[in-house]
């Protein structure tokens, strides 16, 4: 242990457990970031059984680049200890989320949102929950984004309804182009149906197989405006 000087260890718990696995001897790193249960077995019957990569590769991804680059440029193990702690403990890091594939789990990065990210996920979140542009003014959402981290950036209602034209304008013109460029059968549908307040909407959906997988996109949700029913037109004849 005292040969292990990187500074990939700092972000890992100091004592390693010590594991067989497959019949074969390994150390196990528990990463030291909160709530992250990831660790890192390194085999100890191989030529590369001092490599720090893959320990590297899960501190990019769950601590982020600019940290463990903070923590290259100081050479004492102990000093990278206490700028990976500080981290852990400040309110710049924060969470983002992804869904990791084929496990609906959620789990959450230690870097913080960018500006850019932070306006992205918004629209996402407004569109996907249909949330109203002037909940970024709701005193309660304020109180839970910004505690501990009174400058966290928040945009303006405006900002966001801009943000989500601006989004929708150029989701519509790549599905356009994807569907335009589209090498093989493409299957459109409608559906209609009428609301409990008796409103008839007619949907347009797009089928298509993308990258070996089924794809489904809503095209266009409109309401009818007049309805005319069988009858009508048994009548009209």
């Amino acid at each position: 242990m005292k040969k292990w000087s990187a500074s990939a260890y700092a972000f890992f718990h100091p004592i390693p457990a010590i594991e067989y696995r497959h019949r074969r001897k390994c150390h196990v790193f528990s990463c030291a970031a909160k709530g992250c249960k990831q660790s890192i077995a390194r085999y100890l019957d191989t030529t590369d059984k001092e490599s720090t990569g893959n320990m590297r590769k899960h501190i990019r991804s769950c601590w982020g680049s600019d940290v463990l680059e903070m923590a290259d440029n100081i050479e004492n193990l102990e000093n990278a200890r206490k700028i990976v702690k500080a981290h852990r403990n400040n309110g710049t890091i924060t969470s983002m989320f992804q869904r990791l594939k084929g496990k609906g789990a959620i789990t959450y990065s230690h870097c913080a949102h960018t500006k850019s990210e932070t306006r992205a996920e918004i629209v996402r979140w407004v569109s996907e929950s249909l949330r109203l542009f002037n909940i970024m003014k709701d005193r309660g959402f304020n109180c839970l984004m910004k505690t501990g981290w009174p400058m966290y950036y928040l945009p303006h209602p405006t900002t966001v309804s801009r943000d989500v034209k601006t989004v929708f304008a150029k989701t519509r013109q790549r599905i356009a182009k994807l569907l335009q460029e589209y090498d093989g059968e493409l299957n459109f549908a409608t559906d209609a149906w009428t609301s409990p307040n008796h409103q008839a909407f007619v949907a347009f959906t797009v089928h298509f197989i993308h990258d070996g997988q089924p794809v489904r996109m809503l095209l266009d949700f409109v309401e009818v405006a007049k309805v005319i029913s069988t009858y009508c037109l048994i009548g009209c004849l």
